[in-house]
């Protein structure tokens, strides 16, 4: 793929400028940049999907490009049938490569012949990107790819990227991700669009390079052309120096004015701590919970959390993790066990709901008064700068914010009101790399407790956990030790196997009988309809040839100018035709059946 001179403005705002790279064979490359950037414009226009203000892309005739759409349409009645979907005509019996990938990314044997319209929006996420994945393309283009999948199904996805052998672009906001399966790293600053070969780390490394020897470069011209300046104004007045101010003037002329960079706004900022005496902050003991009468999804949960501690929550997707943070916030009751909550405990929570709570009709200011009314309006626009919301745009209304705009919101609420222990669910969900790094600073600083929901193997890594519990199907096991201990010691071996296909593979016989019975199968439901498409065809046959009679005979008589004759015959022809016509609409109505049984 060959990109040259793009540019696109969106809403009156260039996202990138005069754009030029190539994606050779076999590169696999992140691309990065701040969010609102233009990551995704740049997807929906190498995809064909939106025209660039100007630029062109050339690449190689019938190159697949495979990508997640944003409207998900589903129009068969099992998972597996629509996951075969993608399947290639000449693969249409391989099931198997459909489950593998299905299980990999986090299906089970009894979902198979489930309804996609049965699962949640993630897992039906999951779904379109099981068929994009199926289909084999010779491009992909990966939109965060990994925000509905758990630590298993990452893992698992991981692996499948690293022995991709042709090309894909991906966007994503772990950077340990992204830099196990890219050979390359692109990224959208300053309106322009850089490549490197490498990974996130050698591509900022060189950015920052770039732009120090930039500005160093522009204030040495600053000074050149000062000192240049000061020479004209001092003796261009002069005669005797009039020659030499002159040609001073055409050297200052040929010296370049370089623009300041603008300087970029970051997240930084600490959470405020609020005093705990004590020692033990959260208890629970044999907490039990159910949504349902039918399935308990907490059983036995004991954990006790002191000052200080860094707890992670981990597992599968619908093991009861989130659900674990509601209960050590209040927001649900046990069914059995108590949880005890010291009073000098100050909670600060992030939560997937919460995001979902901010009212519509709030400005950014006002949901972070609400947090704290204690706080004066400077208080609160300094928060709102922290987060990244200059004074204008923390007049905004939550309504029109993005995911990632939301959560720094979240954040900010959090940072309004001192606490003591933090619980936090997936809180890097929507936010870019930077913001990443700067949330995970602050978790470092933090002195009270920390209790986190992720599936970033980064975070595990870099929070120094001293407990992890590990949702596992119906049971909670406590681990003490952090994450990397937790690998070599435990790890996810017995979920991974869960992600193989349960049926044996066939034996080359069991495949020949099982595509024989495949095709017995159809060549039944085939029979009646090709029968009746041949006696439709028969049909028509006489009829035309009656018709093409008939019409011969018409004219004859037309000769004769013999009126009654030639009613008679007029009327025969009409309701032939009208016969005909009936004809001709069940056959391609029959056409359609046969179509929809052999494919």
């Amino acid at each position: 793929m060959q990109v040259d001179d793009l540019s696109i403005v969106y809403q009156g705002n260039p996202l990138f400028k005069g754009a030029t790279f190539t994606l050779q064979t076999g590169e696999r490359c992140g691309l990065v940049g701040r969010n609102g950037s233009g990551k995704t414009t740049l997807f929906r226009i190498l995809s064909g999907k939106e025209t660039p203000d100007s630029g062109s892309i050339t690449m190689r005739k019938k190159y697949a490009i495979g990508m997640l759409d944003q409207h998900i349409v589903f129009t068969k009645p099992t998972l597996i049938e629509e996951a075969a979907l993608g399947l290639r005509e000449e693969e249409k019996e391989c099931i198997y490569k459909a489950e593998t990938i299905l299980f990999g990314l986090g299906f089970r044997e009894e979902d198979l012949e489930r309804s996609p319209s049965e699962f949640s929006g993630g897992y039906q996420l999951r779904l379109h990107l099981a068929k994009v994945l199926i289909s084999d393309p010779d491009c992909l283009f990966l939109d965060e790819p990994t925000n509905y999948l758990d630590i298993v199904s990452i893992r698992w996805f991981q692996r499948f990227l690293q022995d991709w052998k042709g090309e894909f672009v991906l966007i994503s906001h772990d950077r340990e991700f992204m830099d196990s399966v890219t050979t390359h790293t692109m990224g959208i600053h300053r309106q322009k669009i850089h490549k490197v070969q490498g990974s996130t780390i050698t591509f900022y490394e060189q950015l920052f390079q770039q732009e120090e020897i930039y500005e160093r470069t522009r204030q040495n011209q600053e000074k050149k052309r000062a000192h240049t300046q000061s020479f004209i104004d001092r003796f261009g007045a002069k005669a005797s120096k009039a020659t030499q101010a002159a040609s001073r003037q055409k050297l200052l002329s040929r010296i370049p004015v370089l623009e300041k960079l603008r300087e970029l706004n970051h997240l930084d900022f600490s959470f405020k701590e609020a005093p705990f005496p004590g020692k033990s902050m959260l208890d629970a003991t044999e907490v039990a919970f159910s949504y349902n009468s039918e399935t308990t999804l907490i059983e036995g949960l004991t954990l006790s959390v002191e000052k200080a501690e860094r707890i992670a929550i981990i597992g599968k997707n619908g093991r009861g993790k989130s659900t674990i943070l509601r209960l050590l916030a209040q927001e649900l009751s046990p069914r059995s066990g108590t949880l005890k909550c010291s009073e000098n405990t100050r909670i600060g929570y992030f939560g997937q709901t919460n995001i979902d709570r901010l009212h519509p009709r709030h400005t950014i200011e006002e949901e972070i008064s609400i947090a704290n009314s204690a706080l004066n309006m400077t208080e609160v626009r300094s928060i709102c700068g922290l987060m990244m919301f200059s004074s204008d745009r923390a007049t905004k209304l939550t309504s029109v914010l993005s995911g990632g705009e939301r959560s720094r919101v979240l954040l900010g609420k959090i940072l309004a009101k001192p606490c003591n222990v933090l619980l936090l669910d997936e809180p890097t969900h929507h936010l870019d790399m930077e913001s990443i790094e700067a949330l995970i600073d602050a978790l470092e600083d933090f002195e009270g407790a920390v209790i986190i929901v992720t599936h970033s193997e980064l975070i595990l890594k870099r929070l120094s956990l001293d407990k992890i519990i590990v949702c596992r199907e119906g049971q909670q096991e406590m681990f003490l030790g952090n994450y990397e201990d937790f690998l070599d010691k435990d790890g996810w071996h017995d979920e991974a196997d869960m992600a193989k296909p349960k049926k044996k593979v066939n034996t080359q016989q069991e495949d020949k009988q099982q595509r024989a019975n495949q095709v017995n199968a159809r060549a039944k439901a085939l029979k009646p309809i090709t029968q009746e498409i041949e006696r439709t065809e028969t049909s028509i046959l006489n009829l035309e040839l009656e018709q093409e009679q008939t019409n011969t005979k018409l004219v004859e008589i037309s000769q004769k100018n013999a009126g009654a004759a030639i009613q008679e015959l007029s009327r025969n022809i009409a309701q032939r035709q009208k016969k005909l016509d009936e004809l001709y609409k069940r056959l391609e109505e029959l056409s359609q059946q046969r179509a929809a049984i052999d494919t």
